[in-house]
C-alpha cells in the first residue's frame, strides 16, 4: 500500500460542475453524464486501474473483456457515489432511501456521556451520514489534512453551503492536532478519522486483505485505548435503487502493553511493584502467548511470530515447573487463576 501525500486528487471545478448540474438539471441528468466521462478515470488513475485489472483477472479469473466490464463499472459506481455525496449535501435527502444497521446500539453509545472515535474508510459513502446525526452533528469532529481542508473550505464557500460538524486541520509540521483531538474526546465529543490513509510517520497495524498483508494506522486505535473511549468502524455502503446501507460495528477495545503489564502486576503480584516474581512472569508470557496465538491465526505464514511465541512458551513451562516445586500451593493458584491445564 503506498502512503498517501495529504491531498486527494482532483480541483474544485469538478465538484462545482455536479453540484450545479444536479441543481438544475437533477440527479438523474448528472449520471447520464457520468456515463459519458467516466472512460476518464482510466487513464488518469492507473493505480487503481492496475489493481481493479490485477484483482479481476487473477484472483476472480475473469476474462479480458469481463474485466473491462468490471472496470468500467466500479468507476461509474464511483461517480455515483460522488454525486450522492453532492446531491445529499445539497439538500435532496427525500430522493435517496437508507437503511441502517445496529443504529439503536450506536445511538446508545453516543448518548452515553463519553467521546467516542469513528472510524470511516474510502468505501462507501461515510460522508453522507451528517444529515443524520442531528443535534449529534454539533459534537462531530473530522480529523483530514490540511490541503485537503483548505480544499472542502473553498467548496463550501463557493457553493454557499454551512456545514455543522468541526473539523480538525492536521499539520505534520506541529502538534495542534493532537491537543484538539484530545480536547474533543474530554468533552465527550465524536472524532472522525479515515482509517485507510496514513503518512510515512505513522505507526501501523497489519491486518490480511485479498490474501496479502495490508497495513493500516495504529493511531486511532491507540488513542482510543489512552483515552478509555469506544471505537467505532461507520460504513454507509451503496445499494441498487438509490439505497444507502449504514453500518455501525464497534471494535473490541486496544489494551496497551504498558497498561495490561500494570494490570497484570495487580492481579498476580505478591506486593504492587513486585515485577520478578514466577506469577507475575508467567501471567505475562501468557497474556503475550494469547496475543500472538490470535495473530498466528490470521498470518500462518509470520514464521518469526511463531519461533518467538514457542519460545516464550519454553520460558512459561520452566517458570512453572519452578514454581510447583518452590510452592505448590501457589502453583495451583496461579493456574486456575489463568485457565491453564496441568
Amino acid at each position: 500500500m503506498s502512503t498517501w501525500k495529504g491531498k486527494t486528487r482532483g480541483g474544485t471545478f469538478g465538484y462545482l460542475f455536479f453540484i450545479y448540474l444536479i441543481k438544475y438539471l437533477g440527479i438523474t441528468a448528472a449520471y447520464i453524464f457520468l456515463s459519458l466521462v467516466v472512460l476518464y478515470f482510466v487513464p488518469f488513475a492507473p493505480k487503481a486501474t492496475k489493481s481493479t485489472w490485477f484483482y479481476a483477472r487473477h484472483i476472480l479469473k475473469y476474462n479480458r473483456i469481463r474485466s473491462l466490464g468490471m472496470l468500467l463499472r466500479n468507476y461509474y459506481r464511483l461517480g455515483q457515489i460522488l454525486i450522492d455525496k453532492v446531491a445529499i449535501g445539497n439538500g435532496k435527502v427525500s430522493q435517496y432511501r437508507f437503511e441502517f444497521e445496529q443504529y439503536p446500539e450506536f445511538l446508545q453509545l453516543l448518548n452515553s456521556e463519553q467521546g467516542v472515535i469513528m472510524i470511516g474508510a474510502h468505501v462507501g459513502n461515510w460522508e453522507i451520514g451528517v444529515p443524520f446525526f442531528d443535534d449529534y452533528g454539533k459534537k462531530i469532529n473530522i480529523v483530514m489534512y490540511d490541503a485537503e481542508h483548505r480544499r472542502i473550505k473553498e467548496i463550501l464557500e463557493k457553493n454557499g453551503q454551512d456545514k455543522d460538524f468541526k473539523i480538525i486541520p492536521v499539520n505534520e509540521d506541529n502538534l495542534t492536532h493532537v491537543f484538539r483531538i484530545t480536547e474533543a474526546l474530554n468533552k465527550k465529543e465524536y472524532v472522525c478519522f479515515q482509517g485507510d490513509r496514513y503518512l510515512n510517520k505513522e505507526k501501523l497495524l497489519t491486518g490480511t486483505l485479498l490474501e496479502q498483508k495490508a497495513p493500516f494506522p495504529a493511531g486511532p486505535f491507540l488513542l482510543g485505548s489512552r483515552m478509555k473511549v469506544p471505537v467505532v468502524f461507520y460504513f454507509a455502503m451503496r445499494e441498487p435503487g438509490r439505497t444507502y446501507r449504514f453500518h455501525f460495528i464497534r471494535t473490541e477495545p486496544v489494551i496497551r502493553t504498558k497498561e495490561k503489564k500494570a494490570e497484570i502486576i495487580k492481579t498476580y503480584g505478591r506486593t504492587p511493584e513486585d515485577t520478578g516474581s514466577p506469577e507475575v512472569q508467567v501471567a505475562i508470557l501468557t497474556f503475550r502467548i494469547r496475543e500472538l496465538t490470535e495473530h498466528l491465526k490470521e498470518n500462518k505464514k509470520d514464521h518469526h511470530s511463531r519461533r518467538g511465541m514457542l519460545k516464550m512458551i519454553g520460558q512459561r513451562r520452566n517458570l512453572l515447573e519452578y514454581l510447583k516445586k518452590k510452592d505448590l500451593d501457589a502453583y495451583r493458584e496461579l493456574i486456575e487463576k489463568l485457565g491453564l491445564r496441568k
